[in-house]
């Protein structure tokens, strides 16, 4: 069975896709980009992720991978220290991979996740 998810806490996607869908146990929630300096987008971008996760009865304990996409390398310990803010001691697998380019012009990251919560 397939669940699409979504929250009146986060932004609605501009384009034809879902915040995110739950299959099974694990829930995949799409990429999330705002614009601003690296620490608050990152801050940010996880607000939103918590609260679609949330909304799919998870939370961020619960992702047991991200994939995080910078403009920028010289940004990566700006980002690791605000994504390490909000994820705790939860520490789910993560590729950093840095871009050339983001959808969202002028956004300095985007975070995609997913999560693994058992119905």
């Amino acid at each position: 069975m397939i669940e699409y998810i979504s929250s009146p806490n986060s932004p609605a996607p501009k384009s034809p896709y879902s915040p995110a869908v739950r299959a099974g146990d694990f829930i995949f929630v799409s990429g999330q980009a705002v614009l601003g300096d690296v620490q608050s987008a990152t801050r940010e971008i996880l607000t939103n992720i918590r609260a679609v996760l949330e909304a799919g009865g998870a939370s961020l304990a619960d992702v047991v991978r991200c994939g995080v996409y910078l403009m920028d390398a010289e940004d990566f310990q700006a980002m690791n220290a605000a994504y390490g803010e909000m994820f705790g001691s939860t520490r789910p697998a993560r590729s950093t991979i840095i871009v050339a380019a983001l959808p969202l012009p002028g956004a300095l990251v985007e975070i995609d996740c997913v999560a693994y919560k058992p119905r």
